[in-house]
């Protein structure tokens, strides 16, 4: 009889970026791991809901964890492949506050910062549009 702990399911980990999380998944599936993606349909419906459901979540079984970090750590993790952004005042690396991506890029401007910038040529502001939350922060 099967022990009712090894059919437990978890969560992997969680995503704000629904593509990564299908990478993740099929590299999973790919080594014989079984796995599904929760609340796509969700997030696809209502962007805004990422960030209070927790973004999109692969879920395995309690019993593959272990295979599935060696798996994972063994390929690299992709969030390392994200676009990074460098201040150039600090050199930092930019992060995003809302979800700690480092996929952003710059934002659009506003009618209103291109209407003071064109008034006040010296105001300027860096503004930075995260691509996996879609927010904006400066």
């Amino acid at each position: 009889m099967a022990n009712p702990a090894d059919d437990k399911i978890i969560t992997l980990e969680n995503y704000y970026d629904v593509m990564l999380a299908h990478l993740m998944r099929t590299k999973l599936e790919d080594n014989g791991i079984p796995c599904f993606i929760a609340d796509e349909n969700t997030i696809g419906a209502n962007p805004f809901y990422n960030q209070a459901i927790g973004g999109v979540k692969l879920k395995i079984f309690e019993r593959d964890l272990e295979r599935c970090r060696e798996i994972l750590a063994a390929e690299g993790d992709l969030h390392d492949q994200d676009h990074i952004e460098i201040d150039e005042e600090t050199n930092n690396v930019i992060i995003c506050p809302y979800c700690a991506s480092t996929n952003i890029g710059p934002a659009d401007p506003g009618k209103f910062s291109t209407f003071l910038s064109t008034v006040f040529p010296f105001y300027n502001t860096k503004a930075w549009h995260c691509f996996n939350c879609l927010q904006d922060f400066e």
